[in-house]
């Protein structure tokens, strides 16, 4: 197989993929070994969304809340995919230089604020406002966050003291474990 983006003389190295089922067909290897390519490619995607764009970081009150932050993410990392040839690689200097076509998502990210000001913007410049005056002094919130049990896990043990040796008074509040 010839791949053009390798550079001249290098030998890609082996990808070992094992599978349990015999008597398949060349065709049936290809798609196997594609998939595992692919499924290679989606679960460094949510790595990177997790590590690098906070994916998991905001604790979430509803699965509404979640989706969005879900979808607002998709559309960041779009962006950086879009503006890959627009940014300059500001590189560690233990990182290899590449060409703008071939930035990670991470290198792209660095090199946003820098991109920023040289891009449009389709909203209107805000109007000048004081903030609102939020909710009323005496007035509760009348949606409060939900509050978990916690775990707590209480001595049982009566156990009597072997004969001259004391023993320290048991602490009256439950141990917390969660």
């Amino acid at each position: 197989m010839q791949v053009e983006r390798l550079p001249s003389g290098a030998i890609p190295k082996p990808v070992w993929l094992w599978h349990s089922r015999t008597s398949l067909t060349q065709t049936e290897v290809d798609l196997a070994w594609q998939a595992f390519l692919r499924r290679f490619d989606i679960e460094h995607t949510f790595r990177m969304l997790k590590q690098t764009l906070g994916w998991t970081t905001p604790k979430l009150r509803s699965p509404d809340a979640a989706d969005r932050w879900t979808w607002l993410l998709l559309a960041t990392y779009t962006q950086l995919h879009l503006v890959r040839n627009l940014s300059v690689d500001l590189r560690r200097p233990w990182e290899k230089p590449r060409p703008a076509q071939r930035l990670s998502p991470s290198r792209i990210r660095r090199g946003f604020r820098n991109l920023r000001p040289q891009l449009t913007c389709p909203a209107r410049v805000p109007k000048p406002s004081r903030p609102g005056p939020g909710r009323p002094a005496g007035q509760p919130n009348h949606q409060p966050a939900t509050r978990h049990d916690v775990h707590t896990v209480t001595s049982t043990d009566k156990q009597k003291p072997e004969h001259g040796k004391k023993t320290k008074p048991s602490n009256p509040r439950p141990r917390r474990t969660g």
